[in-house]
């Protein structure tokens, strides 16, 4: 009988970054996982990366900008059918003008619309989180 190896969590950390009393999201691209889906901007962490370093390499590739990294928010896990990823919620700010470089959208969602967008289920207790105040 063969032994099944446990799948191990995806390492993922993303910047909630708030600015006027909104929070920008970005949206995945489509043929990505989750393709559509908004959610707060970071990505995959490297085996041996530092969570906050990871941070900040991401989204100086995904936006272009150099970020502060402040306290972490929130920490989640979420079973997919295909992954487990273990995410990393921190609140940022941008040390300059953010752009989409990949070809993504970017949106600067008000506090109470956070509720309506279609986010991925990793992301949704933070959402409940910021919405309830």
């Amino acid at each position: 009988m063969r032994e099944r190896k446990s799948r191990q969590p995806t390492r993922v950390v993303a910047a909630v970054v708030e600015r006027d009393g909104r929070y920008l999201l970005t949206r995945r691209l489509v043929g990505t996982h989750l393709g559509g889906y908004w959610e707060f901007p970071g990505g995959k962490c490297r085996e041996e990366e530092d969570l906050e370093a990871c941070l900040r390499r991401e989204i100086r590739e995904e936006l272009d900008v150099e970020i502060e990294v402040g306290p972490k928010i929130l920490s989640a896990s979420h079973s997919y059918p295909d992954r487990v990823v273990e995410l990393h919620f921190y609140a940022c700010a941008f040390q300059g003008p953010a752009r989409a470089v990949l070809g993504q959208e970017m949106l600067w969602a008000r506090r109470e619309d956070l509720a309506d967008l279609r986010v991925p289920p990793a992301d949704r207790e933070l959402v409940e989180k910021l919405t309830k105040g």
